[in-house]
């Protein structure tokens, strides 16, 4: 127990609660309440005779660098490249997780594999790779917390920027945890529905609601929304436009709402890809109730990847993918009318 001890890091968020050696783990919504050698919902970490670890800080499963674009973050560092890093887990159970291999191989089989990189080889292959910014994704980077702030930390002392990609269950003592060096996040609402959180992702709505509420209202922290449209689970009209109207009455109209298409995915195989009408058809709908940037993802080629001043129409950034064309974005204001646009580091 102590050879094992010695080679984990000690998590962060967490008390004692009660009798018996349980703690308390505070990082997500979830607040799990964990036995002695049990893990938590995550999977990825362990109460270990009354103290919680993280089983992952020394398993990185990917470390690469990824256009911003990818995350996808359209109007942060636009047209830089993000190290990405992620460790195996998640807290979420989603049936069409697109990195499934990753996220739920330690909840179906036990296994967590990944290589011990230090957060100072990390940030030092960050810089040597021209990056901006160093993106925790892929899987849940709050539930590899304990790593992401030992590299955001020493991120922002090398001039980095820090981004998460999430699904957005995070507790308030979390984000104002992370909110010392995270700079940017893009949270996925994956639905407006709680028959869908705990259905597909065996979570609940109310608690990523408050997570977009809490960063837009009272954090720095610059955030973008995505949507996976599922077809016939959360592209309604109806739904769309409780989403799209909670998007611009509680988090404003300038956060970026992102609508992604869905492709058949580990075990959620027998749905039909999103039809791009459906696509366009939410745009409109995130148009019309407001939101000044709307973008379609999984859409090669197509004009809503670019981003068009909301008051003149001119085109700003002209995407192609993860490409940028063309950035006409000056003292990020509109060329042609001096609109300003809403962005980090423009």
């Amino acid at each position: 127990m102590e050879f094992e001890r010695e080679n984990l890091k000690k998590a962060v968020l967490w008390e004692a609660s009660g009798e018996d050696k349980k703690v308390q783990c505070k990082l997500c919504a979830h607040r799990c309440i964990i036995g002695d050698g049990k893990l938590g919902r995550c999977c990825v970490r362990k109460n270990m005779d009354g103290v919680l670890y993280s089983l992952t800080y020394a398993k990185v499963c990917s470390a690469n660098p990824d256009p911003i674009e990818k995350k996808p973050l359209f109007h942060f560092q636009p047209g830089s490249p993000s190290f990405s890093i992620a460790t195996m887990g998640c807290n979420f159970r989603c049936g069409f997780c697109q990195n499934w291999q990753i996220s739920q191989a330690a909840i179906e089989d036990g296994r967590i594999d990944g290589q011990a990189i230090s957060p100072e080889q990390i940030v030092t292959a960050a810089v040597r790779s021209g990056c901006k910014s160093i993106a925790y994704t892929y899987t849940e980077p709050t539930i590899f917390m304990e790593l992401c702030a030992d590299c955001g930390c020493l991120a922002k002392k090398h001039g980095l920027s820090n981004v998460f990609v999430s699904n957005g269950y995070q507790t308030k003592e979390a984000i104002d945890f992370a909110g010392k060096w995270l700079d940017g996040i893009n949270v996925d609402l994956k639905a407006f529905s709680e028959d869908y959180y705990k259905r597909l992702c065996k979570a609940r709505l109310g608690p990523v609601l408050d997570t977009i509420r809490y960063i837009a209202r009272q954090t720095n922290i610059w955030l973008e929304i995505t949507t996976l449209l599922v077809p016939g689970e959360n592209d309604s009209d109806e739904e769309l436009k409780k989403l799209a109207d909670f998007i611009v009455n509680e988090a404003g109209p300038d956060v970026p709402w992102h609508i992604s298409r869905f492709h058949p995915q580990y075990k959620y195989l027998d749905s039909v890809s999103t039809p791009i009408s459906s696509l366009e058809r939410a745009e409109q709908i995130g148009k019309a109730a407001g939101l000044h940037y709307v973008y379609l993802g999984n859409v090669p080629g197509s004009k809503s990847e670019s981003t068009f001043c909301y008051n003149c129409g001119r085109v700003l950034i002209e995407r192609f993918g993860y490409h940028i064309a063309a950035n006409h974005i000056k003292n990020s204001c509109c060329p042609d009318c001096g609109t300003k646009i809403a962005g980090f580091e423009l």
